[in-house]
Order: structure tokens, then sequence, then C-alpha cells
């Protein structure tokens, strides 16, 4: 059985971002744009040569309506899926009244949760998660998702547990062009971290829906 890493939190704290790091690739698209995920996003990630998968999920603010309402519930599905889920939360902004929701329903559901505080490059991370401990949820990994930095710690602490005899080889390509993360050592903080790129709403595929009711032509 191949373990199953879910990524929420709140629109915006670079659940996209970490997924593309972890997966190696640029599936999910990144911006500084909230709803830009509207359903689940699944990705093959590997750790010191095993498996796992990676589920990308929309933002939940807790004032959904309509399309964002389902939205947050593929984020809720994602949540059962999951063998451990990755709760990000923006160490730069600090807590929100979202982040006090989420954490409520993950402690309802009784799911392994990590707490990932994104975002922390540039400024102190320990001030910065200092918060977030009022959750009662343990321990608080500080990432920056957009350099890289944190992952491999992150990994460590969260995948041993999760290791077993039948945990599947992972078979990739190490050549891959989109490196998956630098050694943490190896990174300098900028000032300031650019966590998502500018928005071009031009430069995304259309997507048309043709809906209605029943014998209207639609097909």
């Amino acid at each position: 059985m191949i373990p199953v890493v879910a990524l929420v939190g709140r629109p915006n704290v670079g659940k996209s971002t970490l997924f593309n790091r972890l997966t190696r690739t640029r599936d999910a698209l990144v911006a500084d744009f909230p709803g830009l995920t509207r359903d689940r996003k699944y990705g093959r990630a590997e750790w010191e040569g095993h498996e796992f998968i990676v589920i990308d999920t929309g933002g939940i603010d807790g004032t959904e309506e309509g399309v964002e309402t389902r939205m947050a519930g593929q984020s809720l599905v994602a949540i059962e899926e999951a063998d451990i889920v990755l709760f990000m939360v923006d160490g730069r902004a600090g807590m929100m009244a979202a982040d006090k929701g989420i954490a409520r329903h993950l402690r309802s559901r009784e799911k392994t949760t990590v707490i990932v505080a994104n975002k922390t490059d540039g400024i102190d991370a320990d001030s910065a998660v200092g918060d977030f401990y009022s959750l009662g949820m343990g321990e608080i990994v500080p990432i920056a998702a957009s350099h890289g930095r944190g992952i491999n710690s992150l990994l460590e602490q969260i995948l041993p547990p999760l290791v077993s005899d039948g945990w599947p080889v992972a078979e990739m390509d190490n050549e891959d062009e989109f490196a998956l993360w630098p050694d943490d050592d190896d990174v300098e903080a900028p000032a300031r971290e650019e966590d998502e790129a500018p928005f071009e709403p031009q430069t995304l595929p259309i997507k048309l829906a043709i809906v209605g009711r029943p014998n209207v032509g639609k097909s």
C-alpha cells in the first residue's frame, strides 16, 4: 500500500507550490490568486527510494458559496483518503479564523496531522509559528516551499512512521529538470520570499461547461 499525504489549508498558503516540489512537476497551478485549485489533484512523489501519493486541494476559508463549497468538499474528501494530513498555514500572515476552523475539523476526524508553516524565509520562524501552537496539534514544521527550504526536514519527520516492508520502491527519473528540493544548508534565505508567480489569466486554458435542465439540447 502506497502512503497518501494530503495538503490542506486555507487559500493561498502554498499548497500547490509544495505539491509541485514534492512531485517534481509543475502540474499544479501556482499564482498569488485564491481559488486556482478546484479539484483534488494527485501526484507521485519519492523519499529515500520509496513512493508516496500527494493530494493537492483547494483552499478552505469558511465562507464558501456555490462552486467554492464544492472546492472545500474536495478538500474534505482528500482528508478522508489520506494516511497523514499536512495542514498548511501562512507563517508570514499569521493565524486566521479559517485556520482555527480547519484545525477543529481535523481534530474531529482524528487524522494524523502535521502543521506546516510556509513562507518563513526572511523572518524569525520561531516567532512566526508561535501562535499556531494554540491549535493544540503538536510540533510545527517551518518551510519555504518556493525555495525548497525545510522540505527534507519535513519528510524526515512525517514519512518514517509510514515505512513498511510493503512500501513500493520508487521508479523516478533522477535527471528531472525540475529540482525536487535543495539541501536545507545550501540555501540562503532571501530578504523576502516571493512564494507565488504573477497571475496571468490569459495564459490559462479555456474550459467551457454546457449546463441546463434535461432535454434542452445540451448534447
